[in-house]
């Protein structure tokens, strides 16, 4: 009887242990886990905890850049606007405040870019780069000033090719000074093509204008323009394809370093987290682009007052002003990136920008003036036309090699000297002329 009971106490025992580990155990484990897990995030969306995520929101985009210290200018350009009328005062201060709102829209697109991916970052940092351009473009086209929109959108092509790209390379140069730094040449030559195939578009018009060789005087230039965009539309569309679907490889970095700084360059991109959450970003970039929206009305208004007021041609201020205000975010990521030998981010900034605008933007243009009933075409005039194809034959050199250093940059930003130069002193034609 005695060995009987034993055997029985043993069994339950052996039982209750067998129960403790069952999965049935292990799930009421997991439940009372996940329980207290739902509890503190419950707790971490709470009211106070929401109110001090905004405020730190607030203050990570809006107060922590030391660029935010000219924030006040775009409230002081619409107040101007309405008490003096003086349209110098409104579009200098209009352009000084809507330049820290394209650099923190660039900031923003980078930290969105921390939860998309490298290739899909880079194309997010060109688009919402251009948005500022896209923006005055659209409210000038809107008033009529289509030379202000052609000029524009052509020196942001010159100011991302050259001053950017040119002060990237510098700066990367002097922090890396003892090599040459290299970068991706395939995707280098894919964007030169397409630089070139946007030039062709813009030429052809120009030309067909000034030899007087149209069919219909006046009308040709502009179907001509209005097809060739929709062409240029269909092959920015086949390029974004082949660069995120078909040909992804292409458009991965070059693997140039040892095994050794890979792993150590992968572990500082580990450390480098997002500021700011992907819903945070989005918000931002929203309200940003509103922002700016509403700045570029003030701004292209002002326009020809500003030239009149301070003796400036118009082609100055189009070419050489708006680009670099609309460019800030493009040169700041740039340059950070360069000085962070990741030359194909940069490459993607600020010669991505480039093809983005000349295949996409400047043909949308063309298209909502068509929707809108205004005259837009490519017909840039032949000094500007002339100017954007040097342009891109220089980069294009430049690039061949697939390595950069200070000296480049230095040769692009002195380039960038005399086309600035040479916008200074030229004059639009008249109307007659045209």
């Amino acid at each position: 009887m005695m060995a009987s009971t034993e055997e029985e106490k043993t069994g339950l025992q052996e039982e209750a242990i067998t129960i403790n580990g069952s999965p049935m155990a292990v799930r009421k484990m997991q439940t009372f886990e996940h329980i207290g897990s739902l509890a503190a995030v419950a707790q971490s969306y709470g009211p106070r905890s929401v109110k001090s995520r905004i405020l730190r929101s607030i203050y990570i985009v809006l107060i922590k850049a030391k660029i935010n210290v000219l924030l006040p200018f775009g409230p002081l350009a619409v107040i101007l606007h309405y008490l003096t009328g003086k349209h110098g005062w409104v579009f200098f201060f209009s352009l000084i405040g809507i330049t820290p709102m394209a650099e923190r829209l660039g900031y923003a697109t980078e930290q969105l870019a921390c939860y998309t991916g490298s290739t899909v970052g880079g194309l997010l940092n060109a688009t919402f780069g251009n948005a500022t351009e896209m923006i005055i473009s659209i409210y000038a086209l809107k008033n009529g000033m289509i030379r202000v929109v052609q000029q524009s959108l052509l020196g942001s092509i010159l100011s991302n090719m050259l001053l950017v790209l040119g002060c990237a390379f510098f700066a990367g140069g002097l922090t890396h000074p003892h090599k040459d730094q290299d970068f991706n040449k395939a995707s280098a030559v894919v964007n030169s093509g397409l630089l070139l195939m946007a030039v062709m578009g813009l030429l052809f018009p120009a030309v067909l204008h000034f030899t007087h060789s149209e069919v219909h005087y006046g009308k040709s230039e502009v179907t001509l323009s209005r097809f060739s965009s929709c062409v240029m539309l269909l092959a920015y569309a086949s390029y974004l394809f082949f660069q995120l679907k078909s040909h992804r490889s292409l458009y991965n970095p070059i693997d140039s370093e040892v095994d050794g700084e890979q792993d150590a360059k992968e572990d500082n991109e580990e450390e480098e987290e997002p500021e700011i959450t992907q819903w945070e970003a989005i918000v931002w970039l929203a309200v940003l682009t509103i922002w700016i929206s509403i700045l570029s009305g003030y701004l292209v208004d002002a326009i020809q007052g500003a030239s009149e007021s301070v003796n400036m041609p118009i082609a100055f201020i189009s070419v050489i002003l708006l680009p670099i205000v609309g460019n800030a975010a493009e040169h700041a990521s740039a340059i950070m990136f360069a000085m962070k030998d990741k030359l194909d981010i940069t490459l993607g900034v600020a010669i991505g920008s480039s093809t983005q605008i000349s295949m996409f933007v400047i043909p949308f243009c063309v298209v909502i003036g068509w929707m809108m009933g205004k005259q837009m075409d490519l017909n840039f005039q032949l000094f500007e036309t002339a100017t954007l194809f040097i342009t891109v034959l220089v980069v294009a050199f430049m690039l061949q090699e697939g390595t950069a250093n200070y000296f480049k940059g230095l040769m692009l930003i002195l380039c960038y000297l005399i086309v600035a130069a040479s916008f200074f002193v030229h004059v639009d034609p008249t109307s007659d002329d045209n």
